[in-house]
């Protein structure tokens, strides 16, 4: 079966501090977070020819990333309970753009989300 996966990226600024990690990072500190997003489907539209406009997913990525972009992310929830390190930032925003994105005929394979340009955490479910 033909499958086409789609991909966005974008970005945010915040702080956080890691909660037990005894080291620099549990100080509070700054990023500028890259997130990527990876949808995929296996239809085009009849008309057009896409799997679905880019900027719907970029809309729906921005509108996640909004509510963590210049914010203190340990007091956002889930934030505010869970330790917000890449790894559940990644499945946080997973999650939330895989709700905004229901409707669409895609379905969400991954969110990475980068610290910096060496370091990467990334999130998917079967």
């Amino acid at each position: 079966m033909a499958r086409w996966r789609l991909t966005v990226t974008s970005s945010f600024s915040s702080s956080h501090q890691l909660r037990n990690y005894c080291g620099k990072c549990e100080n509070m500190h700054g990023h500028n977070f890259g997130v990527e997003l990876c949808v995929e489907g296996h239809g085009l539209t009849p008309d057009t020819e896409i799997l679905v406009d880019f900027k719907v997913l970029k809309k729906a990525l921005n509108q996640v990333l909004e509510t963590l972009d210049h914010r203190h992310l340990n007091e956002v929830p889930p934030f505010d309970r869970q330790n917000p390190s890449s790894e559940n930032l990644a499945r946080h925003i997973f999650t939330e753009v895989a709700a905004l994105l229901r409707e669409e005929p895609v379905r969400v394979v991954f969110v990475a989300v980068s610290e910096k340009d060496s370091s990467r955490a990334e999130y998917s479910e079967d």
